[in-house]
């Protein structure tokens, strides 16, 4: 495998960075707040263009594009509902009782990235929702743990694995998270799964998301043919999905999109 070429960060840059996270983190649970039956996720986009302007700052998602044969992405918000693990479009989706509804949301500040997603229930869900839900936020967080100099790649992976296979869910394997900086994507991938002791090495100035997506069942995707961007669990079942944007320090690990 090709070495991947990783941008390290300077102080200065991690405190800009930090700066783009502390705007991610109020905006996020603000749009997180307005998740209830019968809102549209057009209002939720809506929403978030108005705070884009109100922070001066610019969307890293809306017109965002893989390749130059593909299709932009059309919105501010990722808007995934249910089955749909991520890259799901706001447009035309109303909100249900019991639904669960992942918003992921990246802004860029003063010339940087920040990148989170939160997953949450709308009005009354079911049990397997709400443990679905609170085991992948935890598979998170035990990923963040093993963030610190001289880890390893495979222990955050493992982490999050471990937690989430030991409480019944899956892990998706064909999505990873990603280094953050200029860029929203850029090296190194940062798998949810793996073997401790194992992958690239962590260091000082590392900046990157970790991204769990975690299933009810198996953990294969399918991808919308038609919009190009919706990916679904291959069996209907529930998917959650919760970011952060980290930064490795020789202080330890810093959550820049944590809300304080």
């Amino acid at each position: 495998m090709a070495r991947q070429k990783i941008n390290l960060k300077s102080k200065a840059e991690i405190e800009i960075m930090k700066e783009a996270g502390k705007i991610m983190a109020d905006v996020l649970k603000l749009l997180g707040d307005k998740v209830a039956p019968g809102v549209y996720g057009d209002e939720i986009e809506e929403f978030a263009i108005k705070q884009i302007k109100k922070y001066g700052v610019v969307s890293s998602f809306k017109d965002y594009q893989i390749c130059k044969e593909g299709v932009p992405f059309p919105s501010a918000v990722c808007f995934s509902v249910n089955d749909e693990i991520v890259h799901g479009f706001p447009f035309g989706k109303e909100i249900k009782e019991g639904d669960i509804v992942s918003i992921d949301f990246g802004i860029k500040y003063n010339g940087f990235h920040a990148d989170s997603a939160i997953t949450v229930g709308a009005g009354k869900i079911s049990k397997t929702a709400e443990e679905l839900i609170s085991v992948t936020r935890e598979s998170l967080y035990q990923g963040i743990k093993e963030v610190k100099i001289g880890n390893r790649m495979g222990d955050i992976g493992f982490a999050i694995q471990d937690y989430a296979e030991k409480n019944g869910f899956s892990v998706v394997r064909d999505l990873v998270g990603h280094g953050v900086g200029r860029s929203i994507h850029e090296p190194p991938e940062v798998p949810n799964f793996g073997k401790k002791g194992e992958g690239m090495k962590l260091c000082a100035g590392m900046t990157f998301a970790i991204e769990p997506m975690i299933n009810v069942g198996n953990y294969h995707i399918n991808c919308d043919n038609e919009d190009q961007w919706t990916i679904r669990t291959e069996d209907g079942k529930l998917s959650a999905h919760f970011e952060h944007t980290v930064a490795v320090t020789s202080e330890g690990c810093i959550v820049l999109t944590e809300l304080k």
